[in-house]
C-alpha cells in the first residue's frame, strides 16, 4: 500500500471526525474515502457510567409509538 504523509492542517481536519469522510478535489470530484482510526477503548472509557438503578428505570420507560410521534410533530 502506498503511504501519503499529510500536512498538519489536513491532519487536524481528518482527526476531528469520528465518522467516514469523502475526500474531494476543488471541483467536487471524489478522490476517495477516509475512515478514521477510532480508539474504541477510549470511547468506552469516556462513556457516562449508568447505575444499575438507572438502567432498570430506562428499561421500564415507555416511549411513543410512531403514530404518537408523528401526531406530536404535527402540533409543532
Amino acid at each position: 500500500m502506498t503511504r501519503i504523509v499529510v500536512d498538519a492542517a489536513l491532519e487536524e481536519k481528518l482527526t476531528r471526525s469520528s465518522e467516514p469522510l469523502e475526500l474531494c478535489d476543488e471541483a467536487g470530484n471524489v478522490l476517495g474515502r477516509f475512515i478514521p482510526n477510532i480508539d474504541w477503548e477510549a470511547v468506552e472509557r469516556d462513556r457516562p457510567k449508568l447505575s444499575e438503578e438507572e438502567l432498570r428505570r430506562r428499561e421500564q420507560e415507555t416511549g411513543m409509538t410512531t403514530a404518537e410521534m408523528l401526531a406530536h410533530l404535527e402540533k409543532l
